[in-house]
């Protein structure tokens, strides 16, 4: 049984990943889903399916782990000129990504595969990582904590993708976005 993927950076290790990821996801992005196997994403990686079994265990974790990178983000979130249409901008984004058919199947595949709770911890260290972007981004201006983004906002947009049928609409995230922003002044106008 494969245990957390524990790759070196560089070198051949980080090839064959690179590798095998490359195929899941060009064989994911011919519509092969049903047919995936290790045999079948070894042949396309140029591996032997022992590699991937020693390195993932089985299809569930690798699937885990490609998924996983689809949740890290590059961009820089949207910047529109104040903090409070910038958090609604990348709720927007997140929702978007999220609620996307590859999103959904990616967010499954990282439940599925998720052994130790790595990866789910992993794509919530990206969402963390964009809030704190328009954080920083914000020095002085009355903004709620990073934590409550996730309670708040991130968490329900989440729950409604895998538990609510996906039936979370753009005012519904409007709303998340005004519930939370105004329960941050009411706290703050309270402290004062």
């Amino acid at each position: 049984m494969a245990t957390e993927n524990r790759t070196r950076p560089g070198g051949r290790s980080a090839r064959i990943q690179q590798n095998v990821h490359l195929a899941v996801n060009e064989l994911l992005n011919e519509g092969r889903r049903e047919e995936l196997t290790v045999p079948l994403i070894a042949a396309r990686a140029g591996v032997t399916p022992s590699t991937i079994y020693r390195r993932w265990g089985d299809i569930s974790i690798l699937l885990s782990d490609v998924a996983a990178q689809y949740f890290e983000v590059d961009e820089v979130p949207p910047e529109t000129g104040a903090y409070q249409t910038d958090l609604r901008a990348w709720a927007h984004q997140f929702f978007e990504e999220m609620s996307s058919p590859t999103g959904v199947q990616y967010i499954n595949d990282v439940l599925v595969g998720n052994q130790g709770g790595g990866k789910s911890g992993a794509c919530a260290a990206y969402a963390n990582a964009q809030i704190q972007q328009i954080h920083v981004r914000w020095p002085g201006t009355q903004k709620p904590a990073p934590g409550e983004i996730v309670n708040h906002v991130v968490a329900p947009i989440l729950y409604a993708i895998v538990f609510g049928g996906n039936s979370m609409t753009d005012k519904d995230v409007d709303a998340l976005v005004d519930r939370l922003l105004q329960a941050t002044a009411n706290h703050t106008e309270a402290d004062t």
